[in-house]
């Protein structure tokens, strides 16, 4: 078998790493005995060996020549050949989709002598023309990298030399011009004439390929979908069959299921007269599938059958690539197919129903971010608004943003913190990073199957397509509607991409169906049933528990709504701020203990009234208290700003003696980097009674839930404890404390008290830290910046991006754990501390517990719950339904 290269028959789809998507289900379609177009597939293994050394591996060459010989045999033709080519496109096919993000070619093999033998056996001199047309615009721009817009500004002015608005309406002989035109562009922006020679045109067309695998628009598909950098993409060569032969001809692509709503029966667009790319394109505004049933019943009614058989093979949506030659119909593509959040919930659940998998195959499928998506708010179903266009509905949900004319402009304001609409004639792959910074995308052209639509769906934006009401001026900077407004760049508009309706202003947003369906609304929305349904399934696998992080009442009951069981961290810091601030300060200002006491007798009942409302919220489940943890200068005025102050009451004359003393204790206090100062533990060690009177608050409040005839479970948790004599220290007072009430009141408390671990010696001392602990709780995101040495508010504006940029993170470290370093933390931290009670409840809170990777991680590790905030609460339970599934033994 060859090293490099195989025939299509020599594949399967298991073969994905080496064949990528497309060749491995080109394979797979071939062995079902399925009208594909032969070829063979250039392995990802010579891809990344190209990508390594920056020429051909040794032997691809002759490879190729080896099964480009088999192929022309095969189909009677020569590559190029004068008399009669044959002709090739030459596309990639990484394993995993990447929509638009690479490069193909189409039409390889003609050239100024073959495109007249192609004319004389088609009997079509037109259509032998716009091909040759077509490959130069395509060679061109992908493989000599010359700027598109000079093709399509030329093609622009052939169209309006004639007065036509299609380049469909050219005839042979403004094909001709513009082939000519076409040759000159190419010839003035590389110094050469476009090769004559098939053989060095498929070999650059190749080499274009590997090379695009590392374009920055591939690059930043990849880390937005979390793709690794090493897979390299394949190269599938295959014989041309021709959509753009007339109107008996076309090109398709067509879903099994509808990839935006996950209903049932075959969805997808058709382009007569066309070829594939067309049909992304969006150049042209494309029929629907019944469109076709009316041209080509028969060609349509084998589509069908066609489709029915891959959905029945892969178990799945499939997404299908076709052509209509002449009325044969032929395949190019198949691949499980890209859908929307709603599909991707809906589909699993009916294909249960339908006996084709399993629940747990079902919520296997549905990554915990596509549920995420279900649960962004909806536009206000009462809310006055008028549509001023409408397009199709290609990627549901609400967005509203300043409208941005291009990419650049999109990610400009973006970063400077709009939310932003991209609004475009159609996309194209260069318009990715405006994609991923906008809310929502808008496009005059184009069908659901386009690439913005495609794009869109993939990465759960907001896109209307094919609105072809809206008019774009890039010169005025603005859109007219048809008969409507006119809509400067910068103007705010709203897009709903589950009806396709556009509307001037800001549309008011309200929760989601999904979200009202959980906190009891009865909802008939065929989404929200099944997404009730796979979460159920996941409550009922799963092992890790799901907290909220909840500093609030409504915070609580909103955990509470959507699924919570307890409160991972109750931080009581943010207690502490607005009118009570001044209470702090007079509790740090305070010259002795009298002083001290006073101000915490102040502030016990208003902590305990805090604690009462918290703990009925949550009645009957664990709430975890976090003693107040940030540094100091979050509660005290700012040094410079405060000596201001006083020096101006000085010159005055103006007698404050509060002023002077406080700039006195913030003059004490005040410290280089707070951060890594007197705070957590060490603030109650440094500061006492302030520890106790939050003990007592807890504890008084739990006793008054007990009164009232309710189930409080509160858990004290002490922050930043380094050292285990920290803990024993802090602990012995709580105790007390819990005592004292527990006297005073004639009731017995059970109230744990645990520490976070958020330090690297807090890790790797464990076992010593857990003789006075009843419980953990990571604390991840300090844990990440002690570990990695910075600040999460400093470098996510300063270096993350560049880090992301060149490699260094696949992902931001605050955003999933970093397994190999704040993750080996948390293990050993594990793996001590159960070593010395193994009772020890583990858990989570930071903000990597409602990420659905990191959830994974820490159901392998052995914790016990994550904790999170109350709107990733179902997104949690759902991801760790499926890390439960993935962890079973096989």
């Amino acid at each position: 078998m060859s090293a490099y290269v195989r025939e299509f028959s020599e594949g399967n789809r298991d073969l994905k790493d080496l064949l990528g998507g497309k060749g491995a289900n080109l394979a797979e379609m071939t062995n079902l005995g399925l009208p594909v177009p032969p070829g063979f597939t250039i392995t990802t293994e010579a891809c990344r060996a190209f990508l390594a050394t920056e020429r051909e591996p040794d032997g691809l060459d002759a490879e190729v020549d080896e099964h480009l010989r088999v192929l022309e045999q095969g189909r009677g033709r020569r590559l190029g050949d004068p008399d009669d080519p044959l002709l090739v496109s030459v596309r990639s096919g990484a394993k995993f989709s990447m929509p638009g993000m690479m490069e193909t070619v189409l039409d390889v093999g003609l050239n100024d002598a073959s495109v007249t033998g192609l004319a004389r056996v088609s009997g079509d001199d037109r259509f032998a023309v716009d091909s040759y047309r077509r490959l130069l615009q395509m060679f061109g721009t992908t493989v000599l990298g010359i700027d598109a817009d000079l093709f399509s500004v030329a093609l622009e002015r052939g169209m309006q030399r004639r007065g036509v608005r299609a380049d469909t309406q050219l005839d042979a002989d403004d094909l001709r011009a513009l082939v000519q035109e076409f040759q000159g562009i190419i010839r003035e922006q590389t110094g050469a004439d476009f090769p004559q020679d098939p053989r060095e045109q498929l070999r650059l067309a190749i080499r274009a390929v590997f090379t695009s695998w590392n374009t920055p628009r591939a690059a930043l598909y990849r880390r937005q979908e979390h793709i690794p950098d090493d897979l390299g993409t394949a190269v599938t060569v295959q014989t041309m069959v021709f959509g753009n032969r007339g109107e008996r001809s076309g090109s398709g692509v067509c879903f099994t299921r509808d990839p935006a709503t996950g209903s049932p029966g075959g969805y997808g667009d058709y382009l007569p007269n066309a070829q594939g790319e067309d049909v992304v394109a969006g150049i042209r505004n494309t029929l629907a599938l019944d469109g076709l049933a009316e041209l080509d019943r028969p060609s349509y009614d084998q589509l069908m059958e066609v489709m029915s058989t891959l959905e029945g093979h892969f178990r799945d949506l499939c997404d299908i690539e076709f052509t209509i030659e002449d009325g044969s119909l032929w395949l190019l593509q198949v691949r499980v197919g890209k859908r929307t959040a709603e599909a991707a919930v809906r589909i699993a659940a009916d294909l249960v129903d339908e006996g084709v998998i399993d629940l747990d195959e079902a919520l296997a499928r549905v990554p915990g971010q596509q549920l995420a998506t279900l649960l962004f708010p909806r536009f206000a179903p009462d809310a006055e608004r008028t549509a001023v266009a409408r397009g199709l509905s290609a990627s549901p949900g609400a967005a509203v943003g300043r409208v941005a004319l291009d990419s650049e402009t999109a990610v400009a304001w973006a970063a400077r913190g709009d939310d932003v609409i991209l609004v475009r004639k159609e996309t194209t792959p260069d318009d990715l990073p405006g994609m991923v910074a906008a809310r929502g995308i808008l496009t005059s052209r184009g069908g659901k199957t386009s690439h913005a639509a495609v794009v869109a769906r993939g990465m759960g934006r907001t896109c209307v397509c094919g609105a072809e009401a809206i008019e774009i001026d890039l010169d005025s900077r603005a859109f007219r509607v048809r008969g409507g407004p006119v809509v400067a760049e910068g103007e705010t508009v709203s897009v709903d991409g589950s009806t396709g309706e556009v509307f001037l202003g800001a549309v008011p947003v309200g929760d989601s169906s999904v979200v009202r369906q959980m906190a009891g609304e009865d909802v008939d929305d065929p989404v929200g049933a099944a997404a009730a349904r796979l979460l159920a399934h996941a409550d009922s696998v799963r092992r890790l528990a799901v907290r909220a992080n909840a500093d609030t009442p409504d915070d609580a009951r909103r955990a509470r709504q959507l699924g919570a069981a307890g409160i991972g961290l109750c931080r009581t810091e943010h207690m502490f701020l607005g009118e009570r601030r001044e209470l702090v300060e007079e509790l740090i200002v305070a010259a002795d203990q009298a002083g001290r006491t006073a101000a915490l007798d102040r502030l016990l009942p208003l902590q305990r009234a805090d604690f009462v409302e918290v703990l009925a919220a949550m009645d009957g489940l664990p709430v975890t208290i976090r003693l107040i943890d940030p540094p100091l200068h979050e509660f005290l005025p700012d040094l410079t700003d405060l000596a201001v102050r006083v020096a101006l009451e000085d010159e005055r004359h103006v007698e404050d003696e509060h002023d002077h003393t406080l700039l006195t204790a913030v003059r004490r206090l005040h410290e280089q980097n707070p951060m890594l100062g007197l705070r957590g533990v060490r603030l109650g060690i440094v500061i006492p009674g302030l520890f106790a009177m939050q003990a007592r608050a807890v504890a008084e409040a739990a006793a008054d839930r007990v009164a009232a005839g309710g189930d409080p479970r509160p858990e004290l948790m002490v922050p930043l404890v380094a050292s285990d004599r920290e803990l024993r220290l802090v602990r012995d007072q709580l105790e007390q404390v819990v005592a004292d009430v527990e006297r005073s009141r004639g009731l017995r408390l059970e109230i744990p008290i645990g520490t976070m671990i958020e330090l690297p010696r807090a890790a790797v001392t464990a076992d010593r830290i857990a003789r006075s602990a009843d419980f953990f709780s990571f604390g991840t995101n300090d844990l990440t910046q002690m570990t990695w040495g910075f600040s999460r508010d400093d470098v996510e504006s300063e270096f993350v991006q560049d880090y992301l940029d060149q490699g260094i993170f696949a992902t931001s470290p605050f955003e999933s754990i970093d397994v190999e370093g704040v993750g080996e933390l948390v293990r050993t931290g594990v793996r001590l501390g159960r070593g010395t009670r193994p009772d020890l409840h583990l858990g989570v809170c930071g903000e990597h517990g409602g990420d659905p990777r990191s959830i994974h991680f820490f159901d392998e590790v052995g914790l016990d719950y994550v904790s999170c905030s109350p709107y990733r609460v179902p997104v949690a339970r759902w991801e760790a339904g499926r890390s439960a599934i993935e962890l079973r033994p096989c």
